[in-house]
């Protein structure tokens, strides 16, 4: 078992866009079942600045570093997880958990469950952080998850 890191969250800031776009794609081509995809549409990796704007992006530090960064977005009934990044070398160290329990602590404050669509691959993972399975969902690149928590 890994040991678990001080996270620290708080907002992303806008002149730290193109850091955290670098930390979406290592963390995305760190999964096998993306990489084929992102390498054919490098495109998708994008954080638009707006999302900083409103607040959306909360960024995950340790040791004054930045760690991962989650996108929620809130809107007419629901909130989504649009997008959960940790970087590589961090993973299973409690990054994602915290982003994931923050997220949903700001879903729950609106009075809405936390939604998110994930690739198959990644069932597991939000299973363990609570998340249950609503059903199926399609993404740009392929079969999905939509999950609730």
């Amino acid at each position: 078992m890994s040991k678990r890191a001080e996270v620290r969250l708080r907002p992303a800031r806008p002149p730290e866009r193109s850091e955290l776009e670098k930390l979406q794609r290592r963390a995305s081509l760190g999964n096998p079942a993306d990489r084929s995809h992102l390498e054919a549409h490098p495109d998708a990796i994008a954080l638009p600045l707006a999302f900083i704007e409103r607040g959306e992006v909360t960024v995950a530090e340790i040791g004054g570093h930045v760690a991962g960064f989650a996108v929620v977005q809130r809107h007419d009934g629901f909130t989504e997880l649009d997008g959960l990044f940790v970087e590589p070398e961090l993973w299973r160290q409690g990054v994602g958990r915290a982003l994931l329990d923050s997220a949903t602590h700001e879903a729950r404050r609106a009075g809405h469950a936390l939604l998110v669509v994930a690739g198959l691959e990644a069932r597991g993972f939000y299973e363990r952080c609570g998340f249950t399975l609503e059903g199926p969902a399609q993404t740009r690149f392929g079969p999905a998850l939509r999950m609730s928590r």
